[in-house]
Formats: C-alpha cells, structure tokens, sequence
C-alpha cells in the first residue's frame, strides 16, 4: 500500500475510515461496474450502498453525459491513465435519487492490477450544489450592479 503512514495502520482503520467519510468515495471495476459505495455516496446522491453495488454509475449521471462518461471510461482503463492528473479537480452535475440536479466535484486515481493494468477506479466526490448557488447569486448581484458598458 503506498504511503508509508498508510502501512503503519491497521487495514480496518483505514477500511473505517473511508466506509465512514463525509464525501463519496465510489470504486468501479474495470467493467465499469461499482464495487464500493460509502456513507458519504448515499448521503450525496441518495442511493444505498445495495442499490448502487454491481450497476453501473448511470443513475447519477445526467443522460446527455453518459456517452461521453463511458468513452472516456473506456478510454482510461484501455490507455492505462487517465487524461486528468493528480491536480485536477472535475465538476459536473450528477443525478440526485430523489431526482434533483446536483453539483458535484471529484477527482479519480485508477488502481492496477499486479499485471499493471487497470483493475478499478477510484472516485472522492463532494457535493457543491449549496456552494455553486452562492457563487451564481454573487455573480448576479455584481453584474446587477455594475454600470452598463455604452455601446461605441
């Protein structure tokens, strides 16, 4: 296991700690199909854990974005890598169980196999839904007050 702190914890610290996160961590398998689902998943998207394991991400990804998810999903595990690196932060909208749009942003690391290939991917997502409503309402409230540039 990577990270030399890491090492030095017991496996069920470790386990809990991530089953017990506030954000979502999600794993799927090479197939696309997911393998964890934590706390922090259900909270955000509305889905237990039962209902998600073995299904693909679909029900959360809004429908005009599937394709391009799966592409890009297909791409990375056949490259090996992905086309984000370890500093990238992705935001996009993902479906709420309850039906509602939410926004989420995340980061993916793939985790191989011992044949190098890629055997998951690993996603920490974090709804900013509450915080992406203020920032528009800011911005609203700024250009409502800015003067109008006159035309030439």
């Amino acid at each position: 296991m990577p990270g030399a702190d890491a090492a030095a914890l017991p496996a069920d610290v470790l386990a809990q700690a991530i089953a017990q996160a506030p954000d979502a961590v999600v794993i799927v398998d090479a197939a696309g199909e997911v393998r964890y689902w934590n706390k922090g998943a259900e909270r955000i998207f509305g889905y237990q854990a039962h209902e998600m394991l073995g299904s693909t991400l679909d029900p959360i990804i809004p429908e005009r974005l599937r394709q391009r998810h799966t592409e890009g999903f297909r791409s990375a595990i056949a490259r090996g890598s992905s086309r984000y690196g370890d500093d990238d932060l992705l935001a996009v909208p993902a479906h709420h169980a309850d039906g509602r749009m939410i926004s989420i942003e995340f980061s993916v690391a793939l985790v191989t196999a011992d044949d190098g290939s890629v055997a998951y991917v690993s996603a920490i997502m974090r709804d900013v839904t509450a915080r992406r409503a203020r920032e528009q309402e800011l911005r609203r409230r700024r250009e409502a007050h800015e003067p109008s540039q006159p035309t030439p």
